[in-house]
Order: structure tokens, then sequence, then C-alpha cells
């Protein structure tokens, strides 16, 4: 259905050319939006009118109108004042909201069949009847990114991606859920990985500004064919775990560029946990504390070099030292040489996935 807020940018444009207030209601009488607040007789009248016959009516100075869709009543629309004027711009209210749902219906149509193409939910054959229904081109190389919202339920964030980036745009954006929204976008043939980065950085932008919802984008390898949507759709959903485990402090995932991450992920458990074991022994690496884990992360964001690494811990060459000693002696690893630094990177990455893992019940 259309969101409110598409609604109520109808009834406020109308006005604004017509001069008078409009309400919306369903046919229940519950009220969707208005511009101005409705007397509370207006939602009773409006459900009776809904149940009767009638497709306009007068009451009390209140005119009413059913908004049909294929000649059923979806919507009650009312405004003040009885005359011609006002019924005339009734009129072409409803007839504009009614074309509304009837596009939107259409529209979601379409969301729903690309929306069980990347599920994997129909076979080819299916996947070109319909798609030539649907007027989608078959042969388009295309990309699927995903977009985390923390919640949009109000479809806020979809109201501003659809007009910049769907249908029209040469793209279609739709939910999957009220967390996660997709965005499949057809391709230039010269287009690379720095070109959808570049565009995953310009949605980022658009929602951050407009709405200031914090959101994460991941997106797959290109797809050549429709069929192909629901790999690139399992990439990018792979994609967006990876980044949630490995790299928390990004807010764009690329399919191709999981490193390490990616490999650690599809270990079993089992083998996550005697390596835990061979490296830590009878420690427990979630014990390690706050200064120790700085101090690791810091040794190997400089490439092991102590002299860096003090100077942007802001302590002394000894005292990264004595930590470094400390660190061996409880461990049995020293991480000034380089194989040991990276079992110990490897065994904080495979434990940071462990946690994960039953954190989330998963697996």
């Amino acid at each position: 259905m259309l969101s409110n807020t598409t609604l109520k940018n109808t009834l406020d444009g109308i006005k604004a050319i017509a001069g008078i207030d409009l309400y919306l209601f369903d046919t229940d009488g519950a009220s969707i939006c208005s511009t101005e607040q409705a007397d509370e007789r207006y939602g009773l009248w409006a459900r009776q009118f809904a149940l009767s016959d009638a497709d306009s009516q007068d009451v009390s100075g209140v005119y009413l109108i059913k908004v049909k869709d294929k000649g059923i009543p979806v919507y009650v629309l009312a405004a003040d004042g009885a005359g011609e004027g006002t019924e005339v711009f009734l009129r072409l209210a409803a007839f504009q909201i009614q074309n509304m749902v009837s596009s939107d219906k259409d529209r979601f149509d379409k969301d729903n069949f690309l929306k069980n193409v990347i599920l994997d939910n129909l076979l080819q054959i299916d996947i070109y009847e319909r798609s030539r229904k649907f007027h989608v081109e078959n042969e388009i190389r295309r990309l699927v990114y995903i977009i985390n919202v923390e919640d949009d339920s109000d479809s806020t964030v979809m109201d501003i991606l659809r007009p910049a980036y769907g249908e029209g745009t040469g793209g279609y954006v739709f939910k999957v859920d009220e967390q996660h929204i997709i965005y499949i976008r057809n391709l230039q043939d010269e287009e690379d990985d720095v070109s959808f980065n570049t565009v995953a950085e310009a949605v980022l932008q658009l929602i951050d500004t407009e709405c200031g919802q914090k959101v994460c984008i991941s997106y797959g390898n290109p797809a050549p064919e429709l069929k192909d949507l629901s790999r690139s759709y399992k990439e990018a959903g792979l994609a967006m775990d990876v980044g949630r485990i490995f790299y928390n402090d990004l807010r764009i995932m690329a399919y191709s560029k999981l490193g390490i991450g990616r490999l650690i992920y599809q270990l079993p458990i089992t083998l996550c946990r005697m390596f835990i074991n061979e490296v830590f022994g009878k420690n427990d690496p979630d014990d390690l504390d706050e200064e120790t884990l700085q101090t690791i992360d810091q040794f190997f964001e400089d490439s092991l070099n102590i002299s860096e690494a003090s100077r942007n811990l802001f302590i002394h060459r000894n005292t990264l030292v004595y930590r470094l000693d400390k660190l061996e002696k409880t461990l049995g690893l020293n991480i000034r040489n380089f194989d040991d630094a990276m079992t110990l990177k490897l065994a904080l990455m495979v434990d940071t996935y462990m946690n994960y893992i039953e954190k989330n019940h998963v697996r």
C-alpha cells in the first residue's frame, strides 16, 4: 500500500492549489492523513459511508467520496464545505489517489517478482515468462545492493530512495523486510568495483542527509542475467554478515573485498574451537583487557613497528616492549615475529566469529 508520507504530500499539494482541507480515511474510518486536524465525527461518517452503496455523499456540510481500486473502496476522502467547487477538486483528488493506488499495485507486483527472483523461488522458465509480463529485460548486467536500516516500518528510507534510484532511473528498489531494502541497479558495460562503491557512497550520503538513519550497505558481484540475481543477492548477504562480524567500523562491504574474514566465516565451529585451544590453551581470549587489545591492534596496524606503535599509543617504547613481553609470557606468542603475529591475528578473528555465532544462535 501507499505510504502515509506519500499520501500526505499529495493532499498537501492539492490543498496548496485548491485551498481546501482534505481528510483521508481507510474504510474502517481510521484516519490515515489530513491537511488539518479532523473532527472526531468525520471518522464515523467515513466508516458509515464506506459501507453504503453511494459513491459520494454530503454529510452536515462535509463532502465524502470513495477512492476505489477495481471497483472496491480502499479509501474515503473528505473535504469541508459542500458545493460544486469543493466537489470538483475532491473528485480530482480522488482520481489522483486512485491512479497512485493502481500504479503502486503494479509496482508491488513487479517488486514481488524481483523479490522471488533474488530469493531463488522461481524456475528459470518462470523468470523468462514473468520478465516479459512485467517488461523487465533479461540480459542486462545488474548488481544487487542490500541496504540495512535500523527500522523502516514507516517507509521513510524507501520514500527517499525510490525517486532517486527506483524504476525510471535504471534500477529497482523494494523491501525484503523492515530492516533490509534491496536496490537492483542496471550497469553500464564499463563499470567496475570503483563505480559500484561510488554508488554505495552516494546512497549512504542521501540517506544520511535526508533522514539521518544509520545504515550499512553491501553488494555482490554483477549478474549477467536475471536468473543470476539470486547469486548476487547471496553474495551481498554474505558480505553484510562478514562485515558485521569482522569490519563493523565499515559502512560499505563488497563481496569481492572480504579478505580473511570470508575464509574464517566458512570454517566449521569445531575446527574454530580446536584452533582457539591450540593458540590460547587454558587462557580465554575474552579475558584480554582493553589495554592489551588496543596495544595488539595498534602494533598490527603499524606493521609490527615498535617505534611507530609506541608513538601512536602515546607511550614510551620501553612500555610497549614490556607489554609485548607480558603478552608473550601469557600466550607463548612473540608478536614481534611475523608468524606469531599472524597466528594471534587469526585467532582473535576466529574468536570474534565464534562469539557472533553463539550470540546470534546461528549455524
